[in-house]
Formats: structure tokens, sequence, C-alpha cells
């Protein structure tokens, strides 16, 4: 996989065969992988959430999740062929998982909806072995969390909850989990459970699931993407400036 470089923030440019690809030879290999995917929100984020930044910086495979970052990267020259969505590379994961006989943990979310999301998953990929899940409030202990999922046996771990908390949870506790690919989903456990619906594909496809989400909850979501996107419009627009004088001044 092709590593380019956007605002800062080090990503692959990868479709989503090779990222399964490059993962499914890791963990039948045996060899760590740290995954995380990168979208508009978590590259504002990062250059202001040193601990953020630090944490996707130390992950192995950093794929290109928002449609945002897509467009934004081809603006600045490079070659992105598509998006590798999170929700959308977890079951990939699971389908290989379950053709591979390898076991995974799901951990997040509430307890219905990990469970609900055990349930679902485990009728979609007969044979799938779930070595155990939880639910994400284990923030009183830790290392006991990580002690459990370490005695699962488990060779892959999906972690549900929100940024920046799983990317720094991954990253602290890495070398105990006892597995051999850790990937944070944020809320695809509530996608998968039918608690939240995704958007429609044509959504998807033109880069508007932010604004799907606003419109379920407005309440919630209105601030965040206005001022995130509104900040990555502007970084984007000064890099792309920078770039341009740069090559200006180079001839």
């Amino acid at each position: 996989m092709r590593r380019i470089e956007v605002m800062g923030c080090p990503m692959d440019e990868a479709s989503m065969a090779e990222t399964v690809q490059a993962i499914r030879t890791a963990v039948v290999a045996g060899r760590f992988t740290q995954h995380v995917v990168v979208n508009v929100a978590k590259l504002v984020n990062m250059r202001r959430d040193a601990q953020l930044s630090e944490s996707v910086r130390s992950c192995d495979i950093i794929n290109i999740d928002g449609m945002g970052v897509v467009v934004g990267a081809r603006f600045l020259g490079h070659k992105v062929r598509e998006r590798v969505a999170g929700v959308d590379l977890f079951h990939e994961l699971l389908a290989m998982s379950a053709k591979e006989g390898l076991s995974v943990y799901l951990l997040g979310a509430r307890d219905e909806v990990v469970a609900t999301t055990a349930s679902k998953v485990q009728a979609l990929y007969p044979g799938l072995k779930i070595a155990g899940y939880h639910n994400g409030y284990f923030w009183d202990d830790e290392a006991a969390m990580v002690d459990k999922i370490r005695a699962s046996g488990a060779q892959l771990l999906f972690v549900a909850i929100t940024s920046p908390k799983k990317e720094n949870f991954i990253n602290r506790w890495r070398d105990q989990l006892g597995v051999t690919f850790v990937m944070g989903v944020g809320g695809t456990f509530d996608v998968v459970a039918g608690k939240v619906k995704r958007a429609p594909l044509w959504m998807q496809n033109w880069g508007l699931e932010w604004l799907y989400r606003v419109i379920q909850e407005p309440g919630r979501m209105w601030k965040r993407y206005l001022t995130t996107n509104s900040q990555f419009a502007w970084l984007l627009f000064k890099e792309k400036l920078a770039q341009v004088t740069g090559n200006n001044k180079g001839r």
C-alpha cells in the first residue's frame, strides 16, 4: 500500500480488497496490526489533540474513510481511488474471519447493542468464532477489561467506542491485548444492531453521510459537523496554497 500525507497526517492509499488482503496476511502470520480510519473530523481534531495524533500515527494501517478526505486528497494531487469505510471493512473482515477460522472480540456500545450485534453477525457469517463481547463502559478498570480480552484468545478485536477514546485505549494497551489485529469501528455496532440507519448509497458516494447524521440527530450533530467541515475546508485551502506557492518558487 502506498502511504501519502494530507494535512500532516499519514494515510494509506489502498482499495478495500488490498486492505483486507494485507490484514489477512498479517493475522495469519501472527504479525500484530493496529488499524485506524480517518475522516474529516478526526483530521481536524488531531491538530489540537496531541494524544489522538500520536494514537493515529502509531497505527500500521491508516485507511481513508470519509469521502471528504478522499476529495481533499485528490484536490491536493494525490491519486486516491476509493474510500475504505470502517463499517464496510468491519463486515469484510468478519467474512474473512469466518472463512479462515479466526476468532473475534466485540467491544463497545451498550449491553443490548453489542449483544444484538454479536447475534446478527453470527447469523450473517456462519462459522464465525466470537471469542467474546463486552459493553463499552469499563473505564473504572481498563486493566481488567484488557485481561478479559487477552484471556478470550481472540485474534481480531473491534472497538466500537467514540473518538478519541477508542484510538487512545487501543494505543495505550496494544501490547497487552493479546490480539493480532485491532481496529476502532466507532458507531458500527449501532448500525449493525439496527439502532442507527446508515445513509443511502447515493449519499455515501457523494460524501454526504455527515448530512444524513445531522438529519437523524440535528441537536447533537449540526454544530459538530459545521465546525469541523468548515475548519477542514480552510486548512485544505491553506495547504493547497502552500503547495502552489512552493511549486512557483521552485521554477
